[in-house]
């Protein structure tokens, strides 16, 4: 039977478009390697002596890719999380009093395969680093636990923006291998998410009336003044109650580890980067995307993902303020003392339940 997603045509279109912006020439992309193999070392000890978080799958590896090599390895990661909802989604098909002949089944993999892969096409011109915490346990060791670097686009920024290059990547590998902390360095981190997004997508109805009714709510919600797609797009409109508990806990989770990403990152540059404010200010300015892009991300909860940053760095800086280091990495001790989304845009409620103790985790 059909899957509801052709992945391999996600890969196709996806890897079309992407393919089309040139990538960077020889010589550059051996200067960018050996750039990123030195200061992704380089971050981590900065990382390690600011954070005290310390990897348990020793040290991190870099590796530069183009855009479509960024696909690959996002449309893989898309195909995992995505498993529980494709296959109800298959299961629904086949129980159905009557199902379309398989020649329509498959055309309707193959459309939502190319939205798929124009989604990632157009994500691939934006990425500058990645870490990739989707460990699959039956391919290659080479290929897990790696720290992706982007290199047309991380060039195309340096040449824009008039920026040092060494001084730039070295940035740039801050923030990735601070995330990579987090999720090796936190013993419990990395099922933890990964139990959060399988609850939220396996209970997911794969009824298209939902859809339509949530699209319905949407334009209301939008004419009263409100919201709706800040906390997670449409996903969090189809989602039940239950599931809006995981997509809020993932909410939370995200946006305190791209906020500490951000705050580390600033930190533990120090003399070493002397632009990072400038670097933080251009790179805040080219998230704000515009026009079409903007609808996309603001569909898709992307647009709310490009808030995470801020709140994530508001949270950690009024937690420490209050308690220091020491009070913030109680994040770390077990799932239960991560933040809620209201309790990232409420700091206070987080700190009044760490500063309660014992029993009184979420």
């Amino acid at each position: 039977m059909s899957e509801p997603i052709s992945w391999s045509q996600a890969a196709k279109v996806a890897a079309g478009l992407a393919g089309r912006s040139p990538g960077l020439v020889a010589y550059e992309a051996e200067a960018m390697v050996a750039d990123f193999d030195e200061l992704t070392a380089l971050a981590e000890r900065l990382v390690e002596e600011e954070t005290g978080l310390v990897s348990r799958e020793g040290p991190a590896r870099a590796r530069v890719i183009d855009r479509v090599g960024w696909v690959e390895v996002n449309v893989a990661s898309f195909q995992r999380l995505a498993k529980p909802l494709t296959e109800r989604m298959a299961a629904a098909r086949a129980a159905a009093r009557w199902r379309p002949p398989e020649w329509s089944a498959s055309l309707g993999g193959a459309l939502n395969g190319a939205q798929l892969g124009m989604l990632l096409a157009w994500m691939s011109t934006r990425v500058l680093g990645q870490y990739d915490q989707l460990l699959v346990e039956d391919e290659r060791p080479e290929d897990q636990d790696v720290v992706y670097y982007v290199g047309p686009n991380v060039a195309a920024v340096e040449r824009r923006y008039g920026f040092p290059p060494r001084e730039f990547r070295l940035w740039l590998a801050l923030h990735e291998v601070t995330h990579r902390a987090q999720f090796t360095g936190v013993p419990w981190m990395r099922e933890h998410f990964l139990s959060l997004v399988g609850a939220t997508l396996a209970g997911v109805d794969p009824d298209p009336r939902r859809l339509l009714e949530a699209l319905r709510r949407v334009g209301e919600d939008l004419r009263a003044g409100r919201r709706p797609l800040d906390d997670g797009g449409l996903l969090a409109l189809l989602a039940t109650p239950e599931q809006r508990l995981a997509i809020q806990a993932i909410g939370g989770m995200m946006s305190l580890l791209e906020g500490h990403g951000d705050v580390t990152m600033d930190r533990a540059a120090g003399e070493r980067v002397p632009n990072a404010p400038l670097f933080g200010r251009t790179l805040h300015q080219r998230r704000q995307t515009r026009g079409a892009a903007r609808l996309v991300a603001v569909a898709l909860g992307l647009d709310a993902k490009l808030r995470q940053y801020e709140q994530g760095e508001d949270f950690v800086r009024a937690v420490e303020r209050c308690g220091g280091r020491a009070l913030l990495d109680r994040v770390w001790q077990a799932p239960e003392w991560l933040p809620d989304l209201a309790e990232i845009r409420q700091p206070e409620r987080w700190i009044a339940r760490a500063e309660a103790g014992p029993g009184a985790g979420g």
